[in-house]
């Protein structure tokens, strides 16, 4: 039985590369398509709508997990080859779309409605409505929320261990399974996630104050 020492310290923290690569997609392809299932939702369009508001039932009514078991164990039964790295990808980035486009429905509908009867006023179409008007107010409003969720993005991506995936969890069982020293090992383990997320939770939590600052004014 090996010891818990500095190699099995530093391959536990070359993982954390795979988390955050893992969570940068889930990030990137969760905001395009969570913008589209955002503008789908505030849309004028009743068939845009009720498909936008099905995917958001159907992926925040469902466990991460079982979305991942879905996509992994799935695809192979459809004829598709896939590996860990494209299941764990595909799986929290349609997780992230439902939780980032409802998100950013919220804060879209958060813009007061003068802005969008001034809009239409100035016979503005959908597109340039929310290209001109809306989005750009609506970003600043999503911006503490959004970097919020990154947080549980990051988190998320723990779960991906179970389909094999070696990201810092996943590193963390197999240390574990060979030096039989949990409490240290997942210690190390939750320390490396503490350091990503902390550093985020406190700037989402800035942003709230200097949003609720400038809205005091």
């Amino acid at each position: 039985m090996r010891t818990f020492g500095f190699p099995e310290f530093l391959f536990i923290l070359e993982a954390a590369q795979w988390t955050l690569a893992l969570s940068a997609i889930a990030f990137v392809g969760g905001a395009i398509l969570g913008l589209l299932i955002a503008l789908m939702r505030t849309s004028e369009s009743t068939w845009a709508r009720a498909v936008s508001t099905t995917f958001i039932q159907i992926f925040q009514g469902t466990p991460l997990l079982l979305q991942l078991f879905l996509v992994f164990f799935g695809a192979p039964v459809l004829g598709l080859d896939i590996n860990p790295w494209v299941a764990a990808g595909v799986a929290l980035v349609l997780n992230s779309a439902a939780f980032l486009g409802e998100i950013w429905r919220g804060c879209i509908q958060a813009i007061p409605r003068g802005q969008w009867e001034a809009a239409q006023a100035l016979n503005l179409h959908y597109v340039a409505r929310m290209r001109d008007v809306v989005l750009p107010q609506a970003f600043k409003i999503a911006l503490a929320p959004t970097v919020g969720y990154l947080v549980q993005i990051i988190k998320g991506t723990s779960l991906a261990a179970i389909i094999g995936f070696v990201e810092v969890t996943r590193a963390g069982q197999i240390v574990n399974n060979a030096t039989f020293q949990p409490l240290i090992v997942f210690s190390v383990v939750a320390a490396i996630y503490f350091v990503i997320c902390w550093p985020l939770s406190l700037l989402a939590a800035r942003m709230e104050r200097k949003r609720a600052q400038a809205l005091a004014r």
